[in-house]
């Protein structure tokens, strides 16, 4: 189906949003789970997701509460470009929430929190008509047509669609005990037959445009447990191509007349791989089919994509967070040959990651106050308390958002031993945030983390918060030395991918050798071949173009999507600095620099010893940090290549 011109979105969903508490731990009872993942949920808003990073232009209407979760979700939703519009804060009500586990590849313990939630509490009021007529299609669920007034919301929206030219899609999404007929420790479970239920559903069915259902879904549509006979009486009611998923079969399509047999659909398979969960497969195959279907592809192709789509999520742990990009689908089809636990396609899951990140850096200026033992020899050298360190890291903090005023360009490095204050500051600030869990000055690296367990140390930092590491490393360095930092360096990629925390990687090799025009080039492509794929470089300024020319052919070969280099300084004075720019800014990949001690070191020293105050400090950092920027920008624009 071809877009309308009149309309500025693909698709609009409608109906439940909550936040999802995922059980971190698999293989057990609910009852025995000891921490959680906590992942934006509700099919409609899983489908909106899914859609949205298949490319199309997708929008939701539901409602949150006023409340940090439901500030979580119109998070997520913005940051995978899902139109917000329709999402409305109720005041007077909580975000609904779902605990749940997974017990085994079939089996999902699950505890729905809906009483009196917001998003049931949807109603008339919140459907726009103008916002309606905006998408080519809109997709409402079967769960909210279980109370009055989420049906009224519905229908409402239904009408308009239909008064307009627009599709309507109809996700049956039976779950019992949102409809009152199971006991509520029995969320997981999905078909209790009801003729209430069957009568519900069936009202808006000759206004369908598409109906997509598993076999238990069109059972209650269809009012018979034959599944035929289901067919035949939802045909009665509408001319909607109907699909059947058939889990890991793949789906049946039936555009007309039933057939005879559900073998005699247009059968679609599906892709065998292992199962880590079914949750979350429905919804992932919609977004898929719809992918194809609002674009005017077959039949055929529809039913492939929102397979692969859901085979790729029963692959991976929760709903919205392992829904496929379109550049993820897109190779996961050209595959010849799939693994069958699809999580050891190592570059499959890297498209994923990198697909999913949060913000975009286009220029990435940084004020990096990370340094632990530097700070405190600086203290003692100006007789000053190691506490006070602290109180200048807060400072800091403020004089970044002196200059930068909201400005997402920025950012700062900071650690948790002397400037947890000054990181607890900054969360409420827009900036970039990182932070080293390096050991300081250690060669081979070790972790600062209590019994150098990083993954635990890394696990409590905020999601926001990008790791940084220090390696002290040349591509020549003795072997074992080498193969002692490569080690550490594997164990934090994969520490920071199951955290899901980005990585900077920092790379200083002029202490341990000679460096020339390709010892960095040589240094990050070893950490490649290892299959260690950071989210940043930070890197020493070079003065030739040829070096800056072997980092940004090996980072562009082995990882296009990385997000970039950013300079560091190395106590140079601020003029050498700024003359280290020019041939840095001529280089796409490179946004900016972290630098430190060029920044902070002469108003740190000063601020130690009494002779200037707090805002006096603040003003000093503040302008030393606007040199710098200003200085790199007219690099960037002074630049030719």
């Amino acid at each position: 189906m071809a877009q309308s011109e009149r309309t500025t979105l693909d698709l609009i969903t409608i109906g439940r949003s909550s936040i999802d508490l995922y059980g971190s731990q698999t293989g057990g009872r609910l009852e025995d789970m000891g921490s959680f993942a906590k992942y934006v949920g509700g099919s409609p808003t899983n489908t909106a997701i899914g859609a949205s990073r298949l490319g199309l232009k997708t929008g939701l209407i539901t409602r949150v509460g006023g409340d940090h979760m439901g500030r979580f979700i119109r998070e997520e939703l913005a940051r995978d470009g899902v139109d917000v519009r329709g999402v409305k804060t109720d005041p007077e009500r909580l975000t609904a929430l779902v605990i749940l586990g997974i017990r085994d590849p079939d089996t999902f313990p699950l505890i729905f929190y809906r009483e009196n939630c917001a998003d049931m509490a949807l109603d008339e009021s919140d459907i726009d008509e103008a916002y309606i007529k905006s998408a080519a299609a809109v997709l409402v669920n079967g769960t909210h047509l279980s109370k009055p007034n989420v049906f009224a919301a519905s229908s409402k929206a239904i009408d308009i669609a239909k008064a307009n030219g627009r599709k309507v899609v109809f996700d049956v999404d039976y779950r019992p005990v949102l409809w009152g007929l199971e006991a509520r420790d029995m969320g997981e479970n999905r078909f209790v037959a009801s003729e209430h239920v069957t009568t519900q559903l069936q009202s808006i069915l000759p206004k369908c445009d598409l109906i997509i259902g598993t076999a238990e879904e069109i059972h209650i549509l269809g009012g018979s447990t034959d599944t035929i006979t289901a067919l035949r009486a939802i045909r009665d009611k509408s001319a909607a191509l109907i699909i059947l998923k058939l889990g890991p079969q793949g789906c049946a399509a039936f555009a007309g007349v039933i057939p005879k047999a559900v073998e005699q659909g247009e059968i679609v398979s599906g892709f065998p791989v292992e199962v880590f969960n079914v949750l979350g497969a429905g919804d992932a195959f919609m977004a898929g089919f719809l992918r194809g279907w609002l674009r005017g592809e077959s039949v055929a192709r529809c039913c492939t994509l929102g397979n692969a789509s859901g085979a790729i999520v029963v692959s991976r742990h929760g709903c919205a967070p392992a829904m496929p990009t379109w550049e993820e689908m897109q190779y996961f089809l050209a595959l010849e040959q799939r693994p069958k636990r699809l999580r050891e396609d190592k570059h499959l899951e890297h498209l994923h990651w990198v697909g999913c990140r949060r913000g975009d850096y286009p220029e990435l200026t940084v004020l990096a106050i990370d340094h632990r033992t530097q700070f405190e020899t600086l203290a003692r050298s100006c007789g000053a308390d190691q506490s006070r360190i602290e109180q200048f890291k807060s400072l800091a903090v403020r004089a970044t958002h002196k200059l930068a005023k909201g400005d997402a360009r920025f950012g700062v490095l900071l650690d948790g031993r002397h400037g947890m204050r000054a990181l607890e500051a900054a969360a409420d600030l827009p900036y970039w945030i990182g932070r080293p869990i390096e050991l300081p000055q250690s060669c081979p690296i070790e972790f600062d983390a209590e019994l150098n367990d990083v993954g635990a140390e890394i696990a409590s930092w905020p999601l926001n918060h990008t790791v940084k590491a220090l390696f002290l490393y040349h591509p020549d360095d003795p072997v074992d030395l080498r193969e002692r930092q490569e080690r550490q360096a594997l164990r934090l990629f994969d520490a920071c991918r199951a955290t899901r925390h980005e990585l900077l990687v920092e790379i200083i090799a002029s202490k341990n050798g000679a460096v020339d025009s390709k010892t960095a080039a040589r240094a990050i492509q070893r950490f490649y071949d290892l299959g260690i794929f950071p989210d940043w470089w930070k890197l020493e300024p070079a003065a030739d173009a040829e070096t800056w020319a072997n980092i940004e052919r090996v980072i562009v070969s082995n990882d296009p999507h990385c997000r970039g280099v950013v300079l560091l300084g190395l106590s140079s004075p601020l003029d050498e600095l700024v003359q280290s720019f020019a041939p840095a800014a001529r280089v796409d990949l490179v946004k900016g620099f972290a630098v430190g001690r060029t920044i902070f070191n002469d108003a740190a020293s000063r601020w130690f010893k009494g002779e200037i105050d707090d805002e006096q400090a603040v003003e000093a950092l503040s302008s030393n940090l606007g040199q710098l920027v200003e200085a790199w920008r007219r690099a960037r624009k002074a630049r030719t290549r």
